[in-house]
């Protein structure tokens, strides 16, 4: 079964141009250098699924011309992960039900909390005949099946909890400080990795810098490797030179097969 994968974002939570910097990275007009704050969308036979919610996110779909989301995926509660949450709603008239989200507690808890009114309508839409916009589903470290898709929940640690997904040969672990010892199983085999590298160096608790996230990279050996969620020391031209084969800087709608 073959399905795409497309960056929809790949900046860190201030997005790049940085407001107020005129650093080479922020002025440069290079598109690859222009980031959304992080998000992915994998188109598969049954459907596209979102992985994050940011607060471009409508207009991210817009411009990768996605018209259509049938489920979401969420990989922590940061705002530059969830705060696009309200436009998902939308897509339940199209779907006739119910937009399907998947989340560990502490998300579901916050989703609830801070857009408590896409879920108190609940009862008022079932007495107009209407549907829910969103129907939440707890993920915790067990497998789990969306649009066909079997994802492997690979728990990673950050300044709160946050999930990682394997599906088949891909991972996608997008804002990470450290991989757990018990993660490293998950991991093993995976052919293609995204990764987050926010800056090449002075290491900021939660985020992995460059060389960080390449000695991951070389201890699980992927056939090819993506990094995302990057700030605006990661200018692109400068730094892929850096990288060594197999290693690419994602940009705001790249896509790849798997």
């Amino acid at each position: 079964m073959s399905r795409t994968l497309t960056f929809l974002g790949t900046g860190t939570s201030t997005g790049v141009p940085l407001l107020g910097c005129d650093c080479e990275t922020c002025r440069s007009p290079d598109p690859r250098n222009q980031r959304c704050r992080c998000s992915v969308v994998i188109c598969t036979t049954q459907g596209n699924l979102l992985i994050d919610t940011p607060p471009e996110i409508r207009l991210q779909l817009l411009r990768a011309g996605v018209h259509r989301v049938h489920a979401v995926v969420y990989t922590h509660h940061h705002a530059d992960h969830i705060f696009g949450f309200d436009d998902v709603r939308h897509f339940a008239r199209q779907l006739g039900g119910p937009v399907p989200i998947y989340c560990n507690q502490a998300t579901a808890q916050f989703l609830r909390r801070t857009f408590d009114y896409a879920f108190h309508a609940e009862p008022v839409l079932w007495q107009q005949g209407r549907v829910p916009y969103v129907r939440l589903h707890q993920i915790d470290t067990e497998p789990f099946e969306v649009l066909g898709q079997r994802m492997i929940p690979v728990p990673l640690e950050h300044s709160i909890p946050v999930t990682g997904f394997r599906l088949d040969g891909l991972a996608y672990c997008p804002d990470v400080g450290a991989i757990p010892e018990g993660s490293w199983k998950l991991l093993e085999g995976v052919e293609i990795l995204v990764l987050n590298a926010l800056r090449p160096q002075k290491p900021l608790s939660g985020h992995l810098t460059l060389e960080q996230a390449l000695a991951i990279i070389e201890r699980l050996k992927p056939r090819q490797s993506y990094l995302t969620h990057l700030g605006h020391e990661m200018e692109y031209n400068r730094i892929q030179k850096q990288l060594p084969p197999g290693v690419e800087l994602a940009y705001d709608g790249l896509s790849f097969s798997f």
